[in-house]
Parts: structure tokens; sequence; C-alpha cells
């Protein structure tokens, strides 16, 4: 049996009004039968590095002599942002797009960042499948998010096996705000519009590598493969909780500092109106506001950086659907 095979290649995005070229790194995992597709990238948001290292893990790990079909990875998606340690650009340098994963699938002739997405979504036309890794806030439960009603997608989602999986209305059946925050120009949202089941794992925290993260995400990727029928072996069975990502957010009101309910984790149920937190007047120690669930669910989010803005998300809180 002959092992399969690995190259990579170094790929221009776009360019900079000077003329310096925006480029990174295209991994292509070949096997030795024909198979699928995986097309599979991290670091769209910079700062969200726990995906970029979950590839140089899989990288390491992946055997290539079981290997069936191929896999595509780009471990930087967004060189710009990850140079910057940040979610978005400068103004400066994309002022109709700051955020790359708006704008999927791109325009070859748009704003830099909708190039960009343009010259990757070339990769991603011809994949059978996507898995877009992200990663989150600190204190954050790791899930994995597809499109409400597409079973491929969520079949997929199954498969990378966090505790937690999320679904999304989109389109139509999506609420204003999701519409609002321009969330039709996700990748996943793109790739599943044009038949190309897709998903989205968010692995917590950012601008640090954590073991478990990483470790969730490379394991996540095999039983992808292994439910693409691309690495032998079978998916194991999980218990998990569907819900629904309903994109209502718990914001705070007022600027100052947040303090969270004492003992409270993600993870937990709550109802509404359950305490969350307090957000107070550093100086003169007002209470400014008493932040409580807006609805029953799963607390899948909690803020743990407490200087806040009017507007910062404090917690999220998701609607169970199935356990």
């Amino acid at each position: 049996m002959t092992a399969g095979t690995h190259t990579s290649e170094e790929v221009t995005l776009a360019r900079l009004p000077s003329g310096v070229e925006i480029t990174t790194t295209v991994h292509s995992y070949e096997g030795d039968d024909d198979g699928p597709t995986l097309y599979v990238q991290a670091a769209q948001h910079g700062r969200e590095i726990n995906g970029t290292e979950t590839l140089r893990r899989f990288h390491e790990r992946l055997p290539l002599e079981s290997l069936s079909g191929r896999i595509v990875a780009v471990p930087v998606a967004n060189p710009l942002t990850f140079d910057r340690v940040s979610y978005t650009t400068p103004e400066i340098i994309d002022s109709v797009n700051p955020n790359m994963n708006r704008v999927w699938p791109g325009d070859a002739d748009g704003s830099l960042h909708q190039r960009m997405a343009a010259r990757l979504w070339e990769y991603v036309e011809g994949a059978d499948a996507v898995v877009d890794l992200h990663t989150g806030s600190p204190d954050m439960l790791p899930h994995v998010v597809f499109l409400e009603g597409d079973d491929e997608s969520r079949a997929l989602a199954e498969a990378f096996g966090t505790d937690l999986l999320l679904s999304e209305e989109a389109d139509d059946d999506a609420s204003e705000e999701w519409h609002r925050r321009g969330f039709a120009g996700k990748l996943r949202v793109a790739a599943a519009n044009e038949g190309i089941p897709a998903i989205t794992p968010e692995l917590a925290h950012n601008k640090q590598i954590l073991e478990d993260a990483v470790g969730i995400g490379v394991d996540g990727l095999c039983d992808v493969c292994r439910r693409l029928g691309m690495l032998p072996g079978e998916v194991p069975d999980r218990e998990q909780t569907l819900a629904r990502n309903h994109l209502g957010q718990v914001v705070a009101d007022e600027s100052g500092l947040f303090r969270p309910e004492p003992g409270l984790e993600v993870g937990q149920p709550v109802a509404a109106g359950d305490p969350l937190g307090t957000v107070y007047d550093p100086t003169t120690y007002e209470p400014l506001q008493s932040a409580t669930a807006n609805r029953g669910g799963l607390l899948y989010t909690l803020t743990r950086e407490s200087t806040v803005a009017a507007g910062d998300k404090l917690a999220s809180v998701a609607l169970i659907r199935e356990e």
C-alpha cells in the first residue's frame, strides 16, 4: 500500500495598494483511493488561533496511507487579521467589508476581503463538504453551528462530536437581526446554499492555544473524515444536545464593570429572568444593570472580560430542541 501525498502551495489572495501581495499557504492531501473532497480552513478572524493549531496537529496525525479522496486545508485564511491578532481589518484596508466572514462567495472585482474570499472559493466550490474552524470567547461551551433543516450538514455536526450542536435559521426563515448582521455572507451559509454541506465548529477561546480546544478540533476533523468515508472506522455514538442559535444575546445596557453571578458557569440550564450578573459604575459603585436571562435554555457563553461598553455581549442562551 502506498502512502498518499501531501503538497502545499503559496497562493496570492489579493494585493495591497503598494503592490504587496497578500499570500497564504494551501495544503492538499491526496489519498490513493477515490473519495470526496473536504475543504477546511481556520483563522478567518486572526485572533482565533486554536483552529490554526488544530490544522497543524491534524497534519501530523492524518494517516495518509488510509486516506480516500482529498483534503484541502488553509490554516490562515485571513493573513491580515492574523498579523493584527484581530477579528476584523482596519477601515483603511477594507472600508466596505472589514469582516471577511460576511462576503462569501466573494467577488474577484470587489473589495479586498471579497477578492480574498473569491480566491479561496475556487477551492470551496470543488468540495463535497466544508469545515470552517472558529473559536470564540474565553468562557464559551464548544459547539458546532449548522444550517437548520440541512440534514447533511447536521450529520457533519454530529460527527464532529461536541456536546452542543446549534442549528441556525437562515435566509427567508431568519430573523431581522440575522440579515442586519450580514450572516448570509458567512462561508458556511454560502456553501450550504450551493448544496455543499458545511459546519462551523466554535472551539472556544482566542489568542491562546488551549490543549482541550485543539484536542476537540483534531478529534472532530478525524471523525468528520470517517463520516465522509475518507478514513476507516466508525463515528462513535454520542449524547448531544441540539439547540437553536437564536442570535438573541444578553447585552450591556450601560458601560461599566460586569461582575458575573457567582457560581454561574457555561453549560448550565437557565430560566427566563435568572440573574446573570451586574454592571456597575466603577467610580461610584452604583449598580447600572441587573442582567438576566432573556429566555430559558442553555447558557453557552458568559463574558469574563469585566470592562464592558454599552451594547457589548454579556451572555448567550441557546434554545434547547433535543437532548
